[in-house]
């Protein structure tokens, strides 16, 4: 008897992936795409958009045709900041341009000359300055400096409404898209900036449907459920919205770790902009308020580091266990010449009193004690982030998925520095995926209740362990 089930294609970069989930929400079945990079017409690094798109008709075509799965539903996840767009025969009109290309500063000089200051822009449009980051400024860009691909475009869609058009034919425009950092949308008006408007860049926009709307697909004689499409931060924050009810922070951690904050009543300040707080909408078009920081990035590169040091393998940290007469020893010593300052990531607007300086390791008798310093300096930094994502707010709890869940260390830590709030460890699998499989739910399972959060572990402080406001000198 086939698998009843709802299909996801979740295209976080560099780690593409098709997933099928039962009704309980169990992953059932996952294929990983091989990401092909190309370049694009100006020779900057891309991925390979016509391979991608290969892809996703001939994976979604051909889990049809399995016995063993009975497809529901599908839907989308992708990152953000990135357009895709379509002509008059809704063929794409350019590359999928990367994020970190460099934009041209005479043209972002040409661009806040004519609609206001950088600070201003970005004030209003809860997106700090980011470049091509920024991807409203991707259209921008286009008209300006390639007219022969603007003049083409009939359509532009955010990359998750376009794997939802490859599927479905239709043309939407989706508010989680839209609201993460794309200088597009004018949050104290709540809809698109003015510049947009001017710039005749609206145009380009298919109107919005809400991030549930689903779209009848007819498949043979039979008839699924199609998402519209949802960004992948906004996405993993969807299982938490509909279980926890009281006010509580997200900290989503990889390579960068990103606080969110759903419940945040408060515009975003200049300050917060400098130290890279911004705005993400949620599905239910509220602001969210994130900070993130490159956390996973610099732990990884000094790990590396103290390994060679004390010549121990790359995965040795993985073995060491919390001692706390150890943290409680560094944190009365707090020695500036052992603390680890952030030397991979630039975090000069985030925290600009830090020096610049390498650690001394040879202070350190063993890897043991370098590596509790690490994760002490790390929960230091990831202090600061989670208190500017928090603001005002009266979090009652937080929830850590991700890469750090498996580092002990640094969850006590966390912990001990917030002995008010309840954290918990959250094991999601694929937690993006899952936000675009329960956004709709009600079209596809909904004489179900949806399963909740998955596996989540309380961590209380560590008693007698006092690390206070411990920080970076």
């Amino acid at each position: 008897m086939s698998r009843e089930v709802i299909a996801v294609f979740d295209l976080v970069r560099m780690d593409m992936k098709f997933l099928l989930f039962d009704r309980d929400y169990q992953v059932v079945f996952a294929k990983k795409y091989q990401v092909v990079k190309t370049t694009d017409d100006d020779g900057y690094d891309c991925e390979d958009l016509h391979q991608l798109t290969t892809w996703i008709k001939n994976t979604f075509e051909e889990t049809l045709q399995n016995p063993d799965f009975n497809v529901h539903a599908i839907n989308f996840t992708t990152y953000g900041a990135s357009f895709v767009h379509l002509d008059d025969s809704g063929i794409p009109v350019t590359p999928l341009y990367f994020n970190l290309k460099p934009y041209p500063e005479d043209l972002l000089d040409q661009f806040y000359k004519k609609y206001g200051s950088k600070e201003t822009i970005a004030l209003q449009t809860a997106s700090p300055p980011m470049g091509m980051a920024n991807s409203g400024l991707q259209l921008y860009w286009l008209k300006h400096h390639k007219p022969y691909f603007f003049k083409r475009i009939k359509r532009s869609l955010h990359f998750p409404q376009y794997c939802s058009y490859l599927i479905t034919g239709r043309r939407f425009s989706e508010i989680t898209s839209i609201g993460c950092h794309t200088a597009l949308w004018n949050y104290k008006e709540n809809q698109y900036h003015h510049w947009v408007v001017e710039e005749g860049i609206d145009a380009l926009f298919p109107p919005i449907a809400p991030s549930n709307s689903d779209v009848d697909l007819i498949s043979g004689n039979k008839k699924l459920v199609a998402g519209i499409g949802i960004h992948d931060s906004s996405a993993s924050l969807v299982p938490y919205l509909l279980n926890v009810k009281e006010p509580f922070l997200l900290l989503s951690t990889n390579t960068w770790n990103i606080a969110f904050n759903p419940f945040s009543e408060e515009l975003l300040t200049a300050e917060d902009l400098k130290r890279g707080c911004h705005y993400y909408l949620n599905f239910l078009g509220k602001p969210v308020k994130a900070s993130r920081i490159h956390l996973g990035y610099e732990h990884n590169y000094q790990v590396k580091k103290i390994a060679a040091h004390f010549n121990k393998n790359g995965n040795y940290h993985q073995q060491v266990k919390f001692d706390k007469s150890l943290i409680q020893k560094l944190v009365r010593e707090n020695n500036p010449e052992k603390q680890f300052i952030p030397e991979s990531v630039n975090v000069a607007g985030f925290l600009p009193q830090l020096p610049r300086r390498k650690v001394k390791l040879e202070l350190f008798e063993n890897y043991e004690e370098a590596y509790h310093q690490l994760n002490l300096d790390l929960m230091a930094l990831q202090a600061i982030s989670l208190n500017l994502a928090m603001g005002k707010t009266k979090v009652k709890k937080l929830f850590i998925s991700g890469g750090f869940c498996d580092n002990s260390l640094f969850i006590k830590l966390i912990a001990s520095r917030y002995p008010k709030l309840k954290v918990y460890t959250s094991i999601i699998s694929r937690a993006s995926a899952l936000g675009a499989a329960a956004i709709i739910h009600l079209h596809w399972n909904g004489d179900r209740p949806f399963p909740g959060i998955g596996k989540i572990q309380l961590h209380k402080p560590e008693e007698e362990l006092e690390i206070g406001d411990y920080g970076l000198i």
